[in-house]
């Protein structure tokens, strides 16, 4: 070895040839490789090759095959339409196998119709059985392959039915082939092979036909008929025929009918055929026997029964969601309406149901808009996919649900509570329980009806006396009964309205219920509330659901009501029982808050007390605007005023809700007394207050009296917030610049205001206009004439609110309409126009209202939704809707055209006018700082106290100067005039002379700024200097100059000052006084 290396080594051409060798033998066996691999390569293209012609060689025979079987099926057709009577069922049983094994939907649909008539055909020939395509079924070699055809066709026709639209003339066609194939064998009623000998098969046909049915139930069946059902019916016009929808809805029967209503095939029924929108009232119209049909199976009864085990009405709801589950309800309210029988019998699993249903559809209704909701017609904001497909029913599903508060449902369903008797003695011209107008229909075509019709009774008052257990089943039903009306009120948020509309149409309702709720509990009504508000039990939901139903009914009743209805109709309610109602209300909302039960509710509860409230409110609104409860009802007497403020101060939650939802339980002083405290504490709080370290920041204003408007307008705009509500300083000058003679004080400051006061609410100025009648103002709808009109009513605003920030009363009379604007009542959801209407145009409203009880055709008095105004000679036609002037006032839109009136009158013409003074004044005055007065209240905030001079409080108030005192004579006689000669109007044009307002000061004279003073004068106020020592001296010790019997006394209503001679009688005096406040000679500056 070590040789032959070594000689290897020693040769390297040895070593050459050697791995030349290697080389090739390499290369030799690559090849090799390489042709081994292009053989199998070959080899598999030559397999692929046969395989794909075969593939290839298979497609075209498939093809040729399909081609040949459509061509002889074509030539059996074309045979068949000359002569169709010659073709046997075999043949037809034949041609059907060939057709359904190269079957395709697109290309085949016309031969399957073909198909369809050819069957159709062989099965109206008469006495031929080998014609009937159906005698197949009884031969044992073909039965099985027969009934598997057959199972085929019928699904293809299902899969046809699923694409065609009924409202087409060509698929409607179709539609009815395919229906009348599924109605022919899946009943054996049309079968002429039973008939005579052949009866005695019909129950083995009859089982095929349930084995046909069973099949294409598996396949879908239901769901077939539901998409034809919705294509042809969720529309404004049904496209089905009256032949079609009977098909449709037998053929969906048949099962259920077949199956002895097992509860499958009836959930079946209610998901895919109840659900189809106003099927029903579709029922009703096209095809009234198939309703029959329902009442002979008792269906209602067994739907209402299956629906009311939870479970399967919560299985139900969930497969439907909400849309279509509001469309079964619909069904279901309208079948109940029109089956009183089972309804009676079924009240409790009727109500169940609904209320499970709609609290389902609760759950996804959303109080706004999100990403996560869709808008619905009827529900509102739903966080559910909405099947907007249905929208063009959502009329005839708001018809059908119409029915659930419509007058026959009411009377079937509260039957407990009407049959109580309210009445005493009644009216000899209707029966009891009838109401004046035959009507029993549903109350939407004339919407407020029931409100015009005067209580045709007279009965007992109706007060809390207790003594119905809450567990009996009577108050049970009833109690379930508020809570599926409650949930529909809470549920369906869009035709709110309707709802109660409806539940108020029946004048002897609300009523029944309130004397229904008095008799509740040991003592009746009150106490046992406040109990169920702290039981979390579902019998104390249940309560306070009966509670809140009655609420919001009420609410809405009262609302819609006029004055006369109200008050002397007495309509539902008699004046006696709104005043106990009142009570009841009051004292459970206060004691809701002061338990604090307010502070930590949500949800139910919430609710619960804004519908009280809401009630509250509206019945206190119509006190103060005409009073029916007695003096200091709304009081609550066990809550001390002081107790609440310090409360207030310690900013208990319980006194801030209490201010905030009822402060008419509190005096009104207090209230007043309250806000000069908040106005006090944010002086305060901005360094508006003299303090011993620190003086407030003075505006200075110099005003020309000639032009005293456009100098104040000019220099006090512009000033901010702050600066407004600060001091200001007045400087009269005359025209030339000369400053006027008079004292920098508080007092002129004063006077330029009332000054200022007195002209923008002339009404010659045009700013501001007067009501007929009582002449209170408002803002004039034709201000626009003046240049920047709307910055001059902000600063008219702001200069109102400054009067009232500083406590200076102006006698400034505003329209009660006018003054719940400034409150901000209008943005209320209890608001109404048309109570505020007497306070605008009292002659206007009894017009507008007579429109109302119009009993004629009130076209024929060719009004229109639009008014004419006069406005400065030119006559200009406003429309209260888009193209208003041609929509003609009808019996069904008269209630909207009243209301619209009122909104234009009261609102729309004065919009912008009003939304600025508003801006100015609430640029001084907070909003919620007067929310806790009602417009009556807030009239006296700005001009005083309306009641009687309190003579002995402003003399104990008075300030004297100029040697007079309390003791004097001329000022005993002064007195003595005012309280035993002068008469009350006498004492209020007095202190109108001498204070520029008729009206005392709300909390008394101790806050009438600057106080009342009486000053002595020996000369005329242009010679007069001010005291001196010897005037003083005259005057104390009764010593005269001269008899001053010729001049009369005057005043500084500035500095609320009366300047009085020294008068030598008691009769001079009382005849100058008496003169000089007729003839107003005040108004002059010292």
């Amino acid at each position: 070895m070590s040789i032959s290396i070594s000689s290897a080594e020693a040769n390297p051409q040895v070593a050459n040839m050697f791995g030349t060798a290697q080389l090739s033998k390499a290369q030799f066996l690559d090849k090799a490789r390489q042709a081994r691999e292009e053989r199998r390569e070959l080899k598999e293209r030559e397999r692929a090759a046969i395989q794909i012609q075969a593939l290839i060689r298979r497609f075209l025979c498939r093809c040729w095959l399909q081609r040949e079987i459509r061509r002889e099926v074509e030539d059996f057709f074309e045979i068949n339409e000359s002569a169709p009577s010659k073709r046997s069922a075999l043949s037809i049983f034949r041609i059907s196998r060939k057709l359904l094994f190269i079957f395709r939907i697109k290309e085949d649909k016309e031969r399957l119709e073909k198909l369809c008539r050819c069957i159709l055909n062989s099965m109206d020939v008469e006495n031929e059985p080998k014609m009937w395509y159906v005698s197949l079924a009884l031969s044992k070699d073909l039965t099985l392959l027969w009934i598997k055809q057959i199972k085929d066709i019928l699904w293809f026709c299902c899969e046809f039915l699923k694409q065609l639209k009924p409202d087409i003339l060509q698929d409607s066609k179709l539609v009815t082939l395919h229906l009348t194939m599924l109605v022919t064998f899946t009943d054996t009623s049309t079968w002429k092979i039973l008939r005579g000998k052949g009866e005695t098969l019909r129950p083995a046909m009859n089982h095929i036909c349930a084995n046909i049915m069973g099949h294409l139930n598996q396949k879908g069946f239901y769901s077939v008929l539901q998409i034809l059902l919705t294509n042809g019916l969720a529309r404004s016009r049904p496209s089905l025929s009256k032949g079609t929808l009977t098909a449709i809805f037998s053929l969906a029967l048949r099962p259920v009918v077949a199956a002895q209503f097992s509860d499958n095939l009836l959930r079946s029924f209610l998901i895919h055929i109840m659900s189809v929108p106003a099927i029903v009232t579709h029922l009703a119209t096209l095809t009234p026997e198939r309703l029959a049909v329902i009442e002979s199976h008792d269906l209602f009864r067994k739907f209402i029964l299956f629906l009311s085990r939870e479970a399967q009405c919560r299985d139900v709801c969930v497969c439907l969601e909400g849309s279509h589950t509001l469309c079964l309800l619909g069904n279901l309210i309208y079948l109940g309406s029109l089956n009183d029988k089972v309804l009676e019998d079924e009240t409790a699993h009727f109500v169940s149901v609904l209320i499970h249903m709609l609290s389902y559809c609760q759950k996804y209704v959303s109080q706004k808009k999100s990403n996560l909701t869709h808008w619905h017609p009827v529900l509102g904001w739903f966080s559910q996919t909405v099947d907007y497909g249905l929208n063009e029913s959502m009329p005839l599903l708001t018809k059908q649900l119409q029915h659930l508060w419509g007058v026959h449902l009411i009377r079937i369903l509260f039957s407990d509570v009407l049959s109580k008797k309210l009445v005493e003695t009644q009216d000899p011209t209707y029966p009891l329980g009838q109401t004046a107008s035959p009507q029993n229909s549903l109350p939407m075509k004339n919407l407020f009806k029931r409100a015009f019709q005067k209580s045709a009774s007279v009965r007992n008052i109706l007060k809390p006396v207790g003594g119905k257990r809450v567990d009996s089943a009577e108050v049970q039903k009833v109690c379930s009964i508020c809570v599926l009306y409650q949930t529909t009120l809470t549920t369906l948020t869009q035709i709110r309205l309707q709802i109660l509309t409806g539940l108020t149409y029946l004048d002897d309702l609300l009523p029944k219920l309130w004397a229904f709720i008095c008799e509740l509990g040991p003592q009746g009504g009150l106490k046992l509330f406040l109990e169920c508000l702290n039981n979390d039990t579902e019998e104390s939901k249940r309560l306070l659901a009966m509670l809140m139903l009655f609420c919001d009914c009420s609410r809405h009743l009262i609302t819609i009501l006029d004055e006369i209805e109200v008050y002397e109709e007495q309509i539902s309610f008699k004046v006696e029982e709104l005043v106990t109602i009142s009570s009841f209300l009051n004292s459970f909302v206060f004691k809701m808050i002061w338990d604090g039960i307010v502070e930590n509710a949500k949800g139910e509860t919430l609710e619960l007390f804004h519908s009280v409230h809401g009630w509250l409110m509206i019945l206190y609104e119509r006190d103060c605007r005409r009073r029916f409860a007695p003096e200091d009802h709304w009081l609550r007497k066990d809550l001390k005023p002081s107790v609440l403020f310090q409360e207030l101060d310690k900013d208990k939650k319980r006194a801030q809700l209490l201010l905030q939802y009822i402060p008419h339980v509190i005096p009104h002083k207090n209230r007043v007394l309250l806000f000069r405290n908040m106005v006090t504490k944010e002086k305060e709080k901005l360094g508006l207050v003299e303090t011993s370290s620190a003086s407030p920041h003075v505006t200075h204003i110099t005003i020309r009296r000639s032009r005293m408007l456009e100098d104040g307008y000019e220099q006090l705009r512009p000033l901010s917030q702050n600066l407004m509500k600060g001091v200001i300083r007045v400087k009269f000058v005359n025209d030339l610049g000369v400053d006027e003679a008079g004292i920098d004080q508080d007092g002129v400051f004063k006077e330029f205001l009332e000054e200022i006061i007195k002209k923008v609410f002339d009404p010659a100025l045009n700013l501001f206009k007067t009501t007929s009648g009582d002449e209170r103002l408002y803002p004039s709808p034709t201000s626009y004439i003046h240049e920047n009109y709307l910055q001059l009513f902000e600063f008219v605003g702001k200069m109102l609110g400054k009067a009232v920030y500083e406590g200076i009363v102006v006698d400034v009379p505003f329209a009660s309409f006018f003054l719940s604007q400034l409150l901000g009542h209008r943005h209320s959801s209890f608001y109404s126009s048309v109570d505020e209407l007497p306070s605008l145009d009292s002659e206007f409203y009894k017009n507008l209202t007579s429109i109302k009880r119009y009993d004629g055709d009130i076209s024929d008095l060719g009004l229109t939704l639009s008014y004419d105004e006069d406005a400065m000679g030119q006559l200009v036609c406003h429309e209260l809707v888009p193209g208003g002037k041609t929509i003609p006032v009808t019996n069904e839109n008269k209630i909207s055209y009243i209301h619209l009136m009122a909104h234009f009158r009261m609102h729309t013409q004065i919009k912008s006018q009003t939304a600025a003074l508003i801006s100015g004044f609430r640029s001084i005055i907070k909003p919620e700082w007067i929310r806790m007065f009602s417009a009556p209240e807030l009239q006296r905030l700005i001009s005083g106290d309306n009641a009687e001079i309190d003579l002995e409080d402003l003399k104990k108030h008075t300030v004297y100067y100029g040697g007079f005192h309390g003791s004097h004579r001329v000022i005993i006689w002064l007195w003595d005039i005012l309280a035993n000669d002068f008469s009350p109007e006498e004492r209020a044009m007095f202190l109108k002379f001498v204070t520029s307002c008729s009206r005392p000061p709300l909390l008394g004279f101790a806050y009438l700024k600057p106080p009342f003073s009486i000053r002595c004068v020996e000369v005329s106020d242009d010679q007069d200097t001010g005291d001196t020592l010897g005037s003083v001296l005259r005057g104390f010790f009764t010593i005269r100059k001269k008899e001053p019997g010729g001049r009369l006394p005057t005043s500084s209503t500035c500095f609320n000052l009366l300047k009085l001679p020294n008068y030598s009688k008691k009769s001079i005096l009382r005849e100058k006084l008496r003169y000089a406040i007729s003839m107003n000679t005040g108004f002059e500056l010292s």
